[in-house]
């Protein structure tokens, strides 16, 4: 059964805000699935949707970071399958889902990584000062789930590993001490983890990352994984031209759709913790655009540099653009472009000629 089946078409892009949602996909559902479980600062509702009669018990929450939208869709197109009553029969039947599309509707509407109150509401686990994090905590209190999916987006710049390859997805099994000792609900969550990179990996191979285990109270991930109950870092990143992550929306969807699975029918212990750490560990290395020997513009540079870009993400009037800035100039041994560029490769020198703006950028580099 396809992916395109269930993928709603109402919500497209990288600007996913809860009047959106309020404005088609969420009027479609039942309002019996339907709970407001707080209000952000500025006085947005948070609604939760739970679905499933089962008794294993599944949190998870989108959009804790205003401007990381991607896993909200995957979401939607998660909840359009559960919908369908024979596809989804498994789930419903053994599983109980509660789910956050939009935590952070403050910061979704004003396309931030923060609230309304600039708190970045994934460093507020344990003081709790914001509406959001609260109304977070108390669904966690009341549900008492047995699994937590914390739903995120990554920034461009990440590739799996050491490697020329994009993480286009990364996870983590967040640790629940500084010691970062495999606890049994971390080991869980690693599990699961496993399950997903196998099916990801027929996808994109070579294209799913690990994130560094760093332990920090003050992340919601970690503060649940302490209280004993399997949490998994999902984070959405860049897959080769689609920058609205479309793409990345479906294999966010593949993923949810396999670690459900694995809750479902009692197979997390199938997959083996030691695969966990076989998955590489997240790098620094991509630029979106890379351009090489561009002295050959008469700019005053080294025979062997490069420029590095990176689009900066600026909400004008409802859309996402997307301004490219130079971020380093140097040799950049090691490092990767999204788009690359030889100057020297006149019909490549071309293609970069007719992306006026970031010509026009590199010129001013002089």
């Amino acid at each position: 059964m396809g992916y395109s089946k269930f993928k709603e078409h109402s919500v497209n892009g990288r600007y996913v805000t809860l009047e959106n949602l309020q404005e088609t996909w969420l009027n479609s559902l039942p309002s019996t699935l339907i709970s407001e479980v707080g209000k952000s600062v500025e006085g947005r509702p948070i609604y939760s949707i739970q679905i499933g009669k089962g008794t294993k018990k599944i949190l998870m929450w989108s959009q804790m970071h205003g401007n990381e939208s991607t896993t909200t869709k995957a979401v939607l197109d998660l909840m359009n399958f559960l919908k369908d009553e024979k596809a989804s029969k498994l789930l419903r039947e053994e599983c109980t889902l509660l789910i956050i599309p939009i935590l952070n509707p403050d910061g979704a509407k004003a396309y931030t990584r923060v609230n309304a109150n600039q708190i970045d509401l994934n460093r507020d686990a344990k003081n709790l000062t914001q509406p959001e994090s609260v109304a977070l905590r108390q669904v966690f209190e009341a549900f008492s789930p047995d699994y937590c999916l914390n739903l995120h987006d990554q920034r461009t710049l990440f590739s799996a590993g050491n490697t020329d390859k994009p993480a286009s997805v990364s996870f983590l099994s967040p640790a629940a001490n500084a010691e970062r000792e495999i606890t049994p609900s971390r080991e869980m969550a690693m599990r699961l983890i496993v399950a997903m990179n196998t099916i990801l990996q027929q996808k994109i191979p070579n294209r799913v990352g690990r994130y560094d285990d760093s332990f920090n109270d003050n992340c919601v991930g970690d503060a649940f994984q302490m209280r004993g109950v399997p949490t998994i870092l999902f984070e959405a990143g860049h897959s080769p031209k689609d920058y609205n992550r479309e793409k990345t929306r479906e294999y966010i969807f593949i993923a949810l759709m396999e670690c459900l699975k694995s809750i479902a029918s009692d197979t997390i212990l199938e997959y083996d913790v030691e695969d966990y750490f076989t998955i590489p560990e997240n790098k620094k290395l991509f630029y979106d655009i890379l351009v090489e020997n561009p002295r050959v513009l008469n700019l005053n540079l080294n025979d062997k540099d490069k420029i590095g870009i990176r689009y900066k993400e600026v909400l004008n009037e409802n859309t996402v653009e997307f301004i490219p800035e130079i971020i380093e100039i140097g040799s950049l041994e090691g490092y990767y472009g999204h788009e690359e560029y030889d100057c020297i490769d006149s019909e490549q020198l071309k293609t970069l000629s007719a992306m006026k703006e970031v010509l026009k950028l590199i010129q001013e580099a002089k």
